[in-house]
């Protein structure tokens, strides 16, 4: 087990730490935060908008003088990651929105990371500089070349200190290689190699070239009326490299091999739940479609997330899921509303704590909910600026379901559908989680004594 992850509900008083972003009531569609990721040590957080911006936070060292204060994370670096294009054969526009990022292990002083679009996919290298070169035989200081005849003596250009400066450049452009759009990437664990899904394809891509991609599955039918189902996740195994899974809108999950062949169009493994006929619905198939899978740090484990629930799946058991979460259960008696506002097909991520033993995910009023999977106990909390003074306890919410309601209590009807908090993200080894909502990007903490 790691440090710091003891049983979370009896051990764990989560305050609130930092809120990023602007109190504006009029929020911009480009300021909207579109995915949260941290780095594989938790010293930097990526986040992706809609206007197709990333920023990076990076964590601040400790100082010794407050040592009850843990570092906090500033602003590194922002840059423009992709810009709103026009596909003239199709006449359609391509959105700058940021879909995913995920981050490369870091090998040298630079960071790495991939960042995707609806249509290509950028590695972009992030560096520091704190020197510059000066005393060029051939240019001058501004950088206009010098005329060589003026040229008498031979200079020795030495580095001088300047300001730190973070410099972020693209280092591969992987584009043109989806039809539909991008929903997924996800980096091998050789580290060489990741893959991009879209609805219908998964294509396997080397970091070194961006011309030429391996189309290792394809669902796309012969006719496209037959189309019963598409791709909605997928992920690497974090430790097996020939190894990964993919959802799907049908509530499936497909574990294939690449050993196997090289389209995996046959799965190794078929994950799915038999529907219980008491339940059937109208909304039946909207709401068993899976927004989001995820491997568990072990690599035993896969979990998945669909509207209403969150599920753990054995490796080694496909009939069946071995942990069932109800998220928001309140919600079932309104999906009919659910679905005239569009709130039906919103699609929340989860995620694990760095020892597999909590699991996160988010839902609507600025609410997201933690379960643990070793006491069964579970909370609501909420994201809110009405909470944000440094170092708050945040009280466990509760949504009442009809009846009378109890002080603190929060009423289904009350609930506003317009706050959702789809995007999360754990630290890898601490107790620290960045949840975006709308605009904002909130950092909490366990409370330390």
């Amino acid at each position: 087990m790691i440090p710091g992850f003891g049983n979370l509900m009896q051990d764990v008083l989560w305050c609130f730490s930092q809120v990023k972003g602007t109190i504006d009531i009029g929020v911009t569609e480009a300021d909207i935060i579109s995915t949260v990721e941290f780095n594989h040590t938790g010293e930097l957080l990526a986040t992706g908008d809609k206007g197709g911006r990333v920023v990076i936070f990076q964590r601040e060292q400790e100082s010794k003088n407050q040592p009850h204060r843990r570092g906090e994370y500033n602003v590194y670096s922002t840059f423009q990651s992709h810009e709103p294009e026009f596909d003239y054969l199709k006449s359609l526009e391509i959105e700058e929105k940021i879909n995913k990022i995920r981050w490369l292990p870091q090998q040298n002083a630079a960071y790495f990371l991939l960042s995707t679009n609806d249509k290509t996919v950028k590695l972009w290298k992030v560096s520091e500089r704190d020197k510059r070169p000066e005393g060029y035989n051939l240019k001058d200081e501004d950088g206009r070349f010098r005329d060589p005849s003026m040229i008498t003596m031979l200079r020795v250009p030495v580095l001088r200190p300047m300001d730190l400066m973070v410099e972020a450049t693209p280092r591969r452009v992987f584009a043109n290689a989806h039809t539909y759009h991008i929903n997924s990437i996800s980096v091998n664990s050789d580290y060489e190699t990741y893959m991009s899904a879209d609805d219908l394809r998964i294509n396997l891509w080397n970091f070194e070239i961006t011309n030429q991609s391996f189309n290792i599955v394809d669902i796309k039918p012969a006719n496209m009326e037959e189309l019963t189902e598409v791709i909605t996740a997928a992920e690497f195994h974090p430790h097996h490299c020939n190894t990964f899974v993919y959802s799907s809108s049908k509530g499936t999950i497909r574990l294939c091999d690449m050993r196997a062949s090289a389209l995996c169009d046959r799965h190794s493994k078929f994950f799915e739940e038999p529907e219980d006929p008491s339940n059937r619905s109208f909304f039946s198939e909207i709401i068993s479609s899976i927004s989001d899978v995820k491997f568990s740090h072990s690599g035993r484990y896969i979990m998945t997330r669909d509207y209403l629930t969150v599920k753990v799946w054995d490796l080694n058991m496909e009939n069946r899921p071995i942990e069932t979460y109800q998220v928001h259960d309140y919600l079932r008696s309104k999906l009919c509303s659910l679905y005239e506002n569009d709130c039906i097909f919103d699609k929340f991520e989860c995620v694990w704590n760095g020892s597999d033993s909590v699991i996160m995910t988010g839902s609507y009023n600025n609410f997201f909910r933690m379960f643990d999977r070793n006491t069964k106990r579970d909370v609501t909390l909420e994201a809110s600026r009405e909470n944000s003074k440094p170092r708050a306890i945040l009280k466990p919410r509760k949504v009442c379901v009809g009846g009378k309601r109890k002080k603190d209590e929060i009423s289904v009807d009350s609930l506003d559908f317009s706050k959702k908090i789809l995007h999360t993200a754990w630290h890898p080894s601490e107790n620290i989680i960045a949840v975006a909502a709308t605009n904002n990007l909130y950092i909490f903490q366990d409370k330390v004594n």
